[in-house]
């Protein structure tokens, strides 16, 4: 159904150059990022009170563009292989499935490796929740997760910034470090989220028929072909192909996502001024980058993917974790992390008085 090694050949052939750096200028580079990944453990374990030094066995990996492409192919083949066997075997009971799943195998894998290329320059860091497994990774990692550190794109970005790049860093270990304490401080949360994955991709359509025809209306609202007075509810690509089952999951997945993402913004501005001088400055123009975005082709491409839902994400949940601290505190906060139930719903992330009378009046009764 996808041909991974064409996905991963396509976007390593695609993928823009990384800034002009010194061998000797890159060397210095992926050992600083090793050390400030190393020294925010222990910065965010403070902070958050959360996890132990025995929570943080999971990999630290500084990668260039080529290899996040493929530590994320590798993640996408773990998490799509239950779907994928649905979909190969109701393929296979179809007269020419066969012919007609290699040669969507490729096209597939084709426009995965645009997609890949695209984001294999926008992304800083990454806690890859659903690496591999053991054997399919580098000797003393685990199955765990791990850190993946874009050397390229960080020193693009502090370069872009004009910020002091020890300082900038720091700050994005800072928030890559808080992605990986909660995951690993938080035992249920990967098998939960992994839960509500399988459960969105099980109410995919595997008629491919039915899928083309979702895809060919998503592209129309898009392209502004809506039937007259339909309002354009600005959703994305990934939206606009749902059941309603799938928006109901996808409700509660956008609130775990806001609720970490934001989090994440919190924990980095709050460890920031102790360790981070120029963490205002950082933080004051890092925010205009997001707001402003690229050229006009750029933002259609943010808007297609859904990336712009993930900017709000950053917004909404750090708005959501500030309310929350100020009003009960960190410990108060941190019942978040009890169970599935104590998430926030994706209407309490933008009402954080809910979650607090929900959760603690529970608790408290």
């Amino acid at each position: 159904m996808v041909d991974w090694n064409l996905a991963v050949a396509t976007a390593t052939r695609l993928v823009r150059p990384g800034p002009d750096v010194s061998r000797d200028e890159a060397r210095a580079v992926v050992a600083e990022l090793r050390r400030h990944a190393k020294s925010s453990e222990e910065h965010v374990r403070g902070f958050t009170r959360m996890g132990t030094e025995e929570t943080h066995d999971t990999p630290v990996l500084v990668v260039d563009r080529p290899g996040w492409v493929r530590a994320n192919v590798a993640g996408f083949r773990e998490i799509l292989k239950p779907l994928l066997e649905k979909m190969q075997e109701r393929r296979g009971n179809t007269p020419g499935g066969a012919v007609l799943g290699a040669v969507g195998g490729k096209v597939t894998g084709v426009e995965l490796g645009m997609l890949l290329s695209f984001l294999s320059s926008r992304v800083l860091g990454q806690y890859e929740t659903f690496a591999p497994s053991t054997r399919d990774l580098p000797a003393g990692a685990n199955g765990g997760g791990r850190l993946l550190l874009v050397a390229p794109n960080i020193v693009h970005v502090e370069r872009e910034l004009d910020v002091e790049p020890h300082d900038f860093r720091l700050w994005v270990c800072l928030h890559e470090e808080t992605h990986r304490t909660q995951f690993t401080a938080v035992p249920w949360l990967r098998d939960h989220l992994e839960g509500e994955i399988q459960s969105f991709l099980g109410e995919t359509e595997v008629d491919p028929m039915t899928v083309l025809e979702r895809i060919r209306e998503a592209a129309q609202s898009l392209a502004g072909g809506r039937p007259e007075g339909e309002e354009d509810e600005g959703r994305s690509l990934v939206e606009l192909v749902q059941t309603p089952a799938q928006r109901e999951i996808l409700a509660r997945l956008t609130a775990v996502m806001s609720l970490l993402e934001g989090h994440a913004d919190f924990v980095m501005d709050g460890v920031g001024p102790q360790v981070v001088p120029t963490v205002a400055e950082i933080r004051e123009k890092f925010q205009q980058r997001r707001a402003k975005g690229a050229s006009r082709l750029d933002m259609a491409l943010r808007k297609l993917l859904g990336l712009d839902a993930k900017l709000r994400q950053y917004r909404d949940g750090e708005r959501f974790v500030r309310a929350v601290v100020d009003q009960v505190g960190m410990d108060g906060f941190n019942r978040v992390w009890t169970s599935p139930n104590t998430l926030p719903t994706k209407t309490e992330i933008a009402k954080p008085a809910d979650w607090i009378a929900r959760v603690h009046r529970k608790a408290e009764s």
